[in-house]
């Protein structure tokens, strides 16, 4: 049977699909707010982000303009910090925050967090495992194989253990961000605050993935344990 019309999936799926849409909501709302706030220093968020990263002695980190909205990330794998233009150009509270806070992923990888060198290291079979799952997964239903399910529901499992072990990474980038911009001089202590409401409410996106990968994970087994006697 098809996944959507089993009524139990949607029993495991629908609180997780709304912590989700509250979760992308603050952050969109939260990061428009802070966007129109303008920050004391008049620094961008390329220009903060190049200050802390220089302050902590990371000269070699490029920063580069991405596409898209909150598209910003730092790449371990060339070290280089992407901002979205919203980002890159803008001299608010907003950008400032998003920025700093990728600065801080820059900052996990020169001093060899290890949360983050797990995730890193996890990045190639979470890749294959985000897809996969869902493939073996409906192949053996189709199939009616337990063997293939159970394959598929492990690769899951993968994926709901990468959205956990980002969750530390991401909460540690915000307070290292949170600490940097008032300590080297990128925002006022009484703005440090509002730049950091960006960052709390982009967490929450975090813990609804991880919300949700954990109840879809807790529907297949709760599948798996109905299903248990019928095995290749």
């Amino acid at each position: 049977m098809l996944l959507s019309l089993d009524p139990v999936y949607w029993l495991f799926m629908i609180p997780g699909l709304i912590l989700a849409g509250i979760a992308s909501a603050k952050t969109k709302g939260t990061f428009n707010k802070y966007a129109r706030v303008i920050a004391g220093s008049r620094m961008t968020g390329a220009q903060a982000a190049r200050q802390m990263l220089d302050r902590a002695g990371l000269h070699d980190v490029a920063i580069n303009r991405t596409r898209g909205f909150l598209s910003d990330h730092y790449n371990p794998a060339n070290r280089t910090l992407n901002l979205s233009p919203d980002v890159y150009d803008s001299p608010s509270l907003s950008a400032i925050g998003v920025a700093c806070h990728e600065a801080g992923h820059a900052l996990q990888h020169a001093q060899g967090y290890v949360p983050l060198q797990i995730r890193s290291a996890m990045v190639p079979v979470t890749q294959f495992s985000s897809w996969g799952s869902y493939v073996f997964i409906f192949l053996g239903i189709f199939m009616q194989s337990m063997g293939m399910i159970k394959l598929g529901v492990i690769l899951f499992g993968i994926g709901f253990l990468f959205s956990v072990v980002t969750l530390p990474v991401e909460w540690d980038a915000s307070a290292r961000a949170k600490r940097q911009m008032v300590t080297d001089g990128i925002v006022l202590p009484s703005e440090a605050a509002d730049a950091g409401k960006v960052l709390d409410a982009a967490f929450l996106t975090y813990v609804a993935s991880a919300v949700t990968a954990l109840l879809t994970l807790l529907y297949y087994l709760m599948r798996l344990g109905l299903l248990g006697g019928r095995d290749d």
